[in-house]
């Protein structure tokens, strides 16, 4: 079983452009994007995140079941859905402001108990490092994972606006990625978190880590780069025939990469660095899809397999 880690939350989405536009809401969350984007292209899947009672949480369960993803905390909370209110700019890229809640309400060891045995992959990402409280409960999930023989992967996902104490981010998050075999972020992660250095002695930074063997970045419509300590590879992003938005993209395009990573039988710690030049483009490739049949959606939903082997069918 593949199992994402982190929060669900409900975009709240202008209906139409303007600032006085009226907003709907949208199931979202980094983590709950990705588990919905695994599970779609044909992998078990669970999520390990409270669902809140309210109609939010039940907006949330519906595309979760209807992915077939298994909800790993069963017992829902009583604490709001965490909200994110969604703005666009002129390319329809998103930002975002949040007021959290449901998403935080666990405790370390009810996360731990929670995460079921045989976990081939944990991934992880979006608010874990934030909190101290939250990234010592994700740790300790991560470390049982790890006994378990699971792969860990981690998407970066910065959210500046809810860091109140940068220095303890940053060690939280260091943390974390210490434990991380495929390690991703965006062009954006990397501007804040490493301003001056350039993206492939980042990429080397990340790769000295203890266990980081696969790092993946995404570069906006400059498509996506891959690194291990003996190549690098490079794919354009694939353009759906129309495209509407971005929410969702980096989130697809990772459970893409994890996806290929599988089925090329190298989403394990000692395989992932072992894969040449053009095997990373394929894994790239094959991530892009994912996302732009995802672009080609209001908000974030994922393609299944069949509409990915559709398009990569094409060449």
């Amino acid at each position: 079983m593949f199992v994402v880690g982190g929060e669900s939350l409900v975009d709240l989405v202008p209906a139409k452009p303007g600032p006085a536009a009226e907003r709907q809401p949208v199931a979202g969350g980094s983590p709950f994007n990705c588990a919905i984007a695994l599970a779609k292209l044909g992998n078990t899947t669970g999520f390990l995140c409270p669902i809140s009672t309210d109609e939010f949480g039940d907006m949330l369960l519906a595309p979760l079941a209807a992915a077939g993803v298994d909800l790993l905390i069963k017992q829902r909370v009583d604490a709001p859905t965490t909200k994110a209110i969604v703005t666009f700019n002129e390319k329809m890229q998103a930002s975002y402001v949040f007021e959290r809640g449901a998403e935080r309400a666990f405790t370390k060891e009810g996360l731990v108990a929670a995460l079921p045995g045989g976990v081939t992959l944990l991934q992880l990402g979006g608010f874990v490092p934030i909190e101290p409280e939250d990234a010592a409960a994700w740790l300790a999930v991560a470390g049982k994972a790890i006994v378990g023989g699971a792969t860990i992967s981690m998407d970066i996902n910065v959210r500046p606006l809810l860091v109140q104490d940068e220095k303890t981010y940053r060690d939280q998050l260091s943390q974390l990625l210490d434990l991380a075999h495929v390690i991703k972020l965006s062009d954006e992660d990397h501007d804040w978190l490493e301003p001056g250095m350039s993206i492939e002695a980042h990429a080397q930074a990340l790769l000295a880590r203890p266990n980081c063997e696969l790092v993946v970045v995404t570069l906006g419509e400059e498509g996506s780069l891959a690194f291990t300590k003996a190549t690098t590879a490079k794919a354009p992003i694939y353009s759906p025939p129309v495209f509407v938005d971005t929410v969702g993209a980096g989130d697809s395009l990772m459970a893409g990469v994890l996806t290929a990573l599988a089925e090329k039988q190298a989403l394990t710690p000692g395989r992932l660095g072992t894969l040449n030049e053009a095997a990373l483009v394929s894994v790239l490739r094959f991530g892009a899809v994912v996302a732009g049949i995802n672009c080609g959606r209001k908000g974030c939903q994922p393609p299944t397999r069949a509409e990915v082997d559709a398009v990569l069918a094409k060449g």
